[in-house]
């Protein structure tokens, strides 16, 4: 894994308010799931240029998590100054987070 979820850094009023693409992606470092999902996730955005991402720790109670309604992990959601464009749930391929990924380029190219 090349980052490690952080416990939360971020509330959801931060995150509403944040400039351009972000990318949060939910889940926890000792989830079987999100280790999978990693180098899946790392290969999909790691030519996608001019945006951010937050690994968040996620579990219960954790208010960012929940205001987002995240159930499963790992669950990537892709915010677009601070509106949310695309949501990706425990993606098992390549093609899972292809829509996510143009939907990056699209929100790139509108905040330009």
């Amino acid at each position: 894994m090349s980052d490690r979820y952080l416990a939360e850094t971020l509330t959801r009023a931060e995150a509403d308010e944040l400039p351009g693409v972000t990318v949060l992606q939910f889940g926890t470092d000792w989830c079987g799931y999100c280790q999978a999902a990693e180098p899946l996730i790392d290969a999909a955005l790691g030519g996608v240029e001019g945006r951010r991402r937050v690994l968040v720790e996620d579990g219960p109670g954790r208010p960012l998590g929940r205001s987002y309604r995240v159930k499963l992990w790992p669950t990537v959601i892709v915010l677009n100054n601070g509106v949310e464009v695309a949501r990706v749930v425990r993606p098992r391929g390549g093609e899972d987070l292809a829509d996510a990924v143009a939907k990056i380029g699209q929100a790139s190219e509108s905040t330009r």
